[in-house]
C-alpha cells in the first residue's frame, strides 16, 4: 500500500535544541514507518549563529533517518536584538513558501504555531498550493501569550493577529492542542460555536531516555561537584528562563531562604537569565546557582541531580501554553512544586498524579509557606510524592501520544 505523503513545516528541527524541534524530530522519526515524511525547516540556527557550511545556498537537501529535509538559509541573529530576530523569522517565512515548490505532491500538511501566527499562515498557504489536508498543532496560543505578559498593548495589532490566527484555525482540517485548558481557549475564541475540529494530544519526554537515577551515580556526583552542589538540598528550575514563568517574583521569595544547605538552581538559558543573575549579585545571595543549558544526552543527569523541581507559569498563561518540563520531571520520579494557575493542564496533571505540591501563581505568601514545608520536612515530602513516573508510564508516555498522532493522521 502506498504511503501517504506528509509535509512537516517546522521552524526548528534536529540538531537544533528548541523543545518543539526535539518533539517534532521524535514525531517524524516515529511516523516514517507508515508515512513518507518531508520536513521544511531552517538550517541549524537556534543559537543565532550559523555554521559556514550553511551560508552559501538558499536551500539544502538532506536526509535524516528516512526523513527528507529541505533546510532554509536564514540570517544570523542576536537574541537580545528584536530587529535581527524579526529578520531571521521573515527569512524563514518567505523562503519556506518558496520551498513548497521543491517538495512534490503532498497529502497532509502539518504545521505548528511557531513562529507565532506565521506558522499557521504557512500551513494555510501550503494547504492551498498542495491541495492537501492541514493539521495545525498549537503549542502556544498567540496573540493571547503576548497579551498575558503585556509584551504589546497595541489593540489594533493584537486584533489583526487574532484575526489571522483564527483564520488559520478555520482553514485547518484538524487542530491539535497540547492541553485540556488550551482546548477550552480554542472554544472561547469561537464563542463555543462552529469550533474547528480539534483534539488534545499531550507533549512528551522519551521515558526510555530519561528515568530515575540514583543520587550516588557517578555522573550525577560529577555534575554536582562541577557546579558546587555537593551535600546540598537542590531545588531546581530547568528550562527556558523566559518571560512566561513569573521567575522574577519567585526568586524574591526564594531569597528569604538563606541557608547554605539549600541550593536554588536554574538550568538553562533565556531572556531573563541575566536579570535574575544581576538580582542575585546585587542582593549578595550565595545559595543561588546558574547552570548553562544541558545537552539532551546529559538531561537525565541534570534532572536527577535535583531533590525538588519547580514547574511555573506566569498569570494569564493558563489555556495559552503548557510547561513541557513537567514530563521530564515526572520521568525522573522527582517531586515538584507547581506554581501554576488553578485547573491549568500542568496543575491537573500534578493533582491527578499526586507528584508534588501546588500553589497558585501570584500567591506569594502561599509559595513561601510551601517552600518552608519542603525545606523543613525534606524526607517526608520526598517520600509522599514519588508517584510521577508511574502516572507518566500509564497516561503520558511517548508511545501513547505518538499513537494518537498516527490515529489522527490515518483518519484524514
Amino acid at each position: 500500500m502506498k504511503k501517504k505523503k506528509i509535509l512537516v513545516i517546522a521552524h526548528y528541527f534536529y540538531p537544533d535544541v528548541a523543545s518543539t524541534g526535539q518533539l517534532l524530530t521524535e514525531l517524524c522519526e516515529s511516523l516514517t514507518n507508515k508515512f513518507d515524511v518531508t520536513v521544511i525547516s531552517t538550517v541549524p540556527s537556534y543559537t543565532g549563529k550559523i555554521d559556514e557550511e550553511y551560508k552559501n545556498e538558499r536551500f539544502y537537501f538532506e536526509k535524516y533517518k528516512n526523513i527528507k529535509l529541505i533546510r532554509i538559509k536564514v540570517s544570523e541573529f542576536d537574541k537580545s536584538s528584536k530587529k535581527s530576530r524579526i529578520k531571521n523569522i521573515l527569512d524563514y517565512f518567505f523562503n519556506a513558501i518558496k520551498a513548497l515548490k521543491l517538495c512534490g505532491d503532498i497529502d497532509i500538511v502539518y504545521t505548528i504555531s511557531q513562529p507565532p501566527i506565521l506558522g499557521g499562515i504557512l500551513g494555510t498557504i501550503a494547504k492551498r498550493k498542495k491541495k492537501a489536508k492541514l493539521i495545525y498543532n498549537i503549542q502556544d496560543f498567540n496573540p493571547e501569550q503576548v497579551m498575558a505578559v503585556k509584551y504589546s498593548k497595541n489593540k489594533l495589532i493584537l486584533k489583526i493577529l487574532m484575526f489571522l490566527d483564527k483564520r488559520s484555525c478555520k482553514k485547518s482540517d484538524l487542530i491539535i492542542t497540547v492541553g485540556r485548558d488550551m482546548q477550552n481557549t480554542l472554544e472561547k475564541r469561537f464563542n463555543y460555536k462552529n469550533v474547528p475540529k480539534n483534539v488534545v494530544i499531550n507533549n512528551w519526554i522519551d521515558e526510555n531516555e530519561v528515568y530515575p537515577v540514583s543520587k550516588d551515580d557517578k555522573k550525577i556526583l560529577k555534575f554536582k561537584k562541577k557546579y558546587n552542589l555537593e551535600n546540598k538540598f537542590v531545588i531546581m528550575y530547568s528550562g527556558n528562563i523566559g518571560l512566561y514563568y513569573d521567575l522574577e517574583n519567585i526568586v524574591k521569595i526564594m531569597a528569604e531562604f538563606k541557608s547554605e544547605d539549600i541550593a536554588f538552581v536554574f538550568v538553562g538559558e533565556g531572556a531573563l537569565k541575566s536579570k535574575l543573575q544581576n538580582y542575585v549579585k546585587e542582593e549578595k545571595l550565595t545559595n543561588f546557582y546558574f547552570i548553562p543549558y544541558q545537552d539532551k544526552s546529559q538531561l537525565i543527569y541534570s534532572l536527577n541531580a535535583a531533590d525538588v523541581h519547580l514547574v511555573t507559569n506566569a498569570k494569564g498563561i493558563k489555556g495559552v501554553s503548557v510547561p513541557s518540563k513537567i514530563y521530564g520531571i515526572m520521568a525522573t520520579n522527582i517531586p515538584c512544586l507547581g506554581i501554576l494557575e488553578k485547573d491549568s493542564e500542568a496543575w491537573k496533571i500534578i493533582c491527578e498524579s499526586k507528584c508534588g505540591l501546588l500553589c497558585e501563581t501570584g500567591n506569594y505568601d502561599q509559595i513561601k509557606s510551601e517552600l518552608s514545608k519542603i525545606i523543613s520536612k525534606k524526607e517526608a515530602y520526598l517520600k509522599e510524592h514519588l508517584t510521577g513516573r508511574k502516572y507518566l508510564e500509564k497516561n503520558l508516555s511517548k508511545e501513547h501520544s505518538i499513537n494518537m498522532y498516527i490515529d489522527e493522521l490515518e483518519k484524514l
